[in-house]
């Protein structure tokens, strides 16, 4: 079992390229860490690592060993994951990162807890964009393109991106025909917590059409915030139609100019691809992608 513990050390070594952060997970020091490496290095005769003062970036034949190691990992949580499943149902802790969206995620969470009562969820609700691996979460679930090689990911559902505004607020100010027309309208705008920058909202216009003006009324790092805005009659917003799917029903909001917008957002859940899928986390994914309401 050392030598297991060994190799789980390199693994999370290579994938975190720091001893410090992986000394933190496995709770020893990072000179520890620096140790274990080392001892294993000099069991193989092969250097796994080269390290600078700044960076730690694995080897050829590290490269190698890594893959090597995952496979071992993963067969030996395959073995743990069958025992488990003999012993009964689905059990333990789970850490996930969602985005901050609460009317999409908690009715969903308190449902999965309903039904798997022996799972205890650590939930991480954010907006910023976690590392999975370094962090040490089981998975996350997370929008737009996916490019983490590091990561397994499934697709949950997609939904389009509309622009919304209340009935009062267009008796009062009138319809906008055309995406010029809203440098006289408050807009309501969506900033990204991880790069502080403005989301775009994607109009169709002609190869001659300039991008639109738009009078910033309010910005802000969360859609909860901005549709409450846009309910008390303060502007136009861009959101998923997930967030005001009620509101639309029931004519408390309604959209405009639906012709210049073709935009849809998607919803991965990712977990490290080195790791068996356990039980809890099969289960985890399976009744996100059955139930969470996109």
């Amino acid at each position: 079992m050392d030598s297991l513990s060994g190799i789980s050390m390199f693994v999370l070594v290579a994938e975190t390229r720091s001893f410090t952060k992986a000394g933190q997970q496995f709770g020893v020091s990072s000179s520890a860490v620096g140790k274990s490496i080392a001892r294993m290095e000099e069991r193989l005769a092969v250097r796994l690592f080269h390290r600078s003062t700044r960076s730690i970036t694995l080897t050829a034949e590290g490269a190698l060993f890594l893959e090597r190691c995952r496979r071992i990992l993963g067969e030996v949580e395959a073995a743990e994951a069958e025992l488990s499943e003999v012993a009964g149902s689905p059990r333990g802790r789970l850490r996930v990162s969602t985005p901050q969206l609460l009317g999409l995620m908690m009715p969903t969470l308190d449902l999965f807890m309903q039904n798997y009562p022996d799972i205890a969820l650590d939930v991480d609700l954010s907006d910023r964009m976690v590392d999975v691996i370094e962090e040490g979460f089981d998975a996350v679930i997370r929008t737009g393109e996916q490019h983490d090689s590091r990561l397994t990911a499934r697709r949950l559902g997609a939904c389009r991106q509309v622009m919304v505004a209340s009935p009062e607020y267009l008796a009062q100010r009138g319809v906008p025909s055309h995406p010029r027309e809203l440098a006289q309208h408050p807009c309501l705008l969506h900033k990204f917590p991880a790069t502080g920058k403005l989301e775009r909202w994607p109009f169709l216009l002609a190869d001659d059409e300039p991008e639109p003006v738009l009078q910033e009324r309010l910005t802000c790092n969360t859609i909860e915030a901005l549709t409450h805005a846009v309910k008390q009659h303060k502007g136009i917003a861009f959101l998923p139609t997930f967030i005001v799917r009620d509101e639309l029903a029931s004519g408390q909001l309604v959209t405009v100019m639906d012709e210049f917008l073709d935009k849809t957002v998607t919803f991965w859940v990712l977990w490290p691809a080195s790791r068996y899928a356990s039980p809890k986390l099969r289960v985890f994914i399976d009744f996100l992608q059955q139930n969470l309401r996109i």
